[in-house]
């Protein structure tokens, strides 16, 4: 098992000589070796890829050249994200079996490149990213390294995964409703969904493009930092990216930033608990999950930040909202699967309508055609204004109010996810209540800012708890900082399941 607590200190140990960006990949797939048959965290590896640029790193490091953050540290992509030559499956048949190889690279494996990061391999999701549990995969769940048994959470579950049995100690995801937070939080490690326009969609395939946000996975707040570091910055081949960004890249040394405060001390950070989702209004949450809460307001507190109760309203509607804005553009952004173009192909059509049938019949899974008939409805004539427009309306009011609460506080937080890690079964057979799994994280989507899940405690079954920390545009680094403070204080950094017990299958 690794012998690097961190990405920052195996990256040390590369510049130092103590070990070899080649050792330290060697290691990597051993690892994955070990307990990738119990674990299922991987689509496809990428080692060819990898060991060259693991390769380039010790040259350079043995001829003195000085590299780049992070350089040598292996990371893992999420399947829906496009390196050149790799297969790029979204865990879907309708882009299995090695039908879509990707001709170009994402913008982050651009800038993963650039760092001499070596990626391992392309980590399993929900189909098409539409999940909360990793469950709707086509190529078999992946699961909990807490527990086997149990989920990893979703849709980013083996980016999670990989990252939580330190398979890997970075991993990239996407987020569209809670698809990062909300598997950290059920894997035990940090996660972060960027401000929107902060890091570049390029090559992300899409789901919901108003809504989707790619972001890193880390053991500790300081790897996150680290990656966010090497992932942000402008990308004039997103529309969406923001292009202040060009003018002052300063502005996302995170890991500079961060080492300039304070560690140990809040004072003076104003921090809300959002009322609707703490105490009494807190609904559907696990006592457990409102313990382990409560006890990381009394950590904060203890830290010297001023707490204080915030209501933002409309979170209640944020689930009834998501699920008419994400089906619609999905609906809209799934069309390109047809078997014309790429992908799938279903033999036996006799014209261009049976064709579009029968390949879309069976390429995509259930719950991305319930998702694509739901959107389809919502953007129907005589029902956009009711649906769609509404939705929009109720979009705008979160918005307002989130911008209202920035007047009273630094940031906002409250339990990633409801529960823990459930059992594989569970919550599959209904919708309603997978849906309600992401009802703390959808909000942020909604209102497009940053916010980060970190480990806040266990519960009976020693299975993590998020604490989710939200801020406005922009407030990456004072959510790091807090992040950062809380981790130090709480005693969770580091905390990893019984790695050795993940080497046999005999567990599952």
């Amino acid at each position: 098992m690794p012998t690097y607590a961190s990405a920052l200190q195996l990256h040390q140990a590369i510049l130092s000589g103590q070990t070899t960006a080649v050792q330290a990949l060697d290691e990597t797939y051993a690892r994955i070796d070990a307990t990738e048959p119990v674990l299922n965290a991987y689509n496809s590896l990428c080692k060819a890829l990898a060991y060259e640029a693991a390769k380039t790193v010790d040259a350079k490091v043995a001829a003195g050249e000085s590299l780049p953050l992070l350089a040598g540290v292996p990371v893992a992509i999420k399947d829906n994200l496009n390196l050149t030559g790799t297969p790029t499956t979204c865990s879907s048949k309708m882009l299995g079996n090695e039908s879509y190889v990707s001709p170009y690279n994402a913008t982050v494996c651009d800038r993963l490149n650039a760092h001499l990061m070596p990626i391992v391999g392309k980590t399993n999701l929900d189909e098409f990213a539409m999940g909360s549990s990793t469950e709707n995969s086509a190529f078999g769940p992946s699961k909990n390294p807490w527990d086997p048994a149990r989920v990893p959470g979703g849709s980013s579950g083996g980016a999670a995964a990989t990252v939580a049995s330190r398979q890997v100690l970075l991993s990239l995801g996407s987020d569209t409703g809670g698809s990062i937070r909300q598997p950290a939080a059920l894997c035990g490690v940090v996660g972060i969904k960027p401000t929107y326009g902060l890091v570049s969609r390029y090559g992300l395939v899409a789901f919901a493009s108003s809504l989707d946000q790619i972001g890193p996975f880390a053991v500790d707040v300081e790897d996150a930092a680290a990656l966010l570091e090497v992932l942000a910055g402008y990308d004039p081949m997103d529309s969406t990216s923001h292009k202040a960004l060009a003018q002052a890249p300063e502005q996302t040394r995170y890991s500079e930033q961060l080492a300039q405060l304070s560690k140990t001390s809040l004072a003076g950070v104003r921090i809300g608990v959002i009322q609707e989702l703490s105490g009494e209004q807190a609904q559907g949450f696990d006592p457990e999950v409102m313990a382990a809460f409560e006890a990381s307001i009394a950590q904060l507190k203890a830290l010297g930040a001023d707490i204080k109760t915030v209501s933002v309203p409309s979170v209640k509607y944020g689930v009834a909202a998501y699920y008419i804005v994400a089906p619609a553009e999905a609906s809209s952004n799934l069309a390109r699967y047809d078997g014309l173009r790429y992908g799938l192909r279903e033999p036996g059509a006799q014209d261009l309508g049976s064709l579009f049938k029968k390949t879309r019949a069976a390429g995509f899974g259930p719950e991305v055609k319930r998702r694509i008939m739901l959107g389809t409805f919502a953007l129907s004539a005589g029902y956009y204004d009711a649906y769609y427009g509404k939705a929009q309306r109720v979009r705008q009011l979160l918005r307002h109010e989130f911008n209202q609460a920035w007047q009273q506080v630094d940031a906002l937080i409250c339990p990633t996810s409801p529960c823990t890690a459930f059992k594989f079964g569970e919550k599959s057979s209904d919708p309603l209540q997978m849906y309600l799994s992401d009802v703390a994280t959808i909000p942020v989507n909604l209102a497009g800012i940053p916010a980060l899940s970190v480990p806040c405690g266990f519960d009976a079954n020693h299975m993590p708890i998020g604490l989710q920390i939200q801020g406005p545009h922009w407030s990456e680094l004072k959510l790091l900082q807090i992040a950062r403070a809380y981790e130090h204080a709480a005693g969770f950094k580091g905390k990893q399941p019984n790695l050795d017990a993940l080497k046999t299958p005999a567990n599952v």
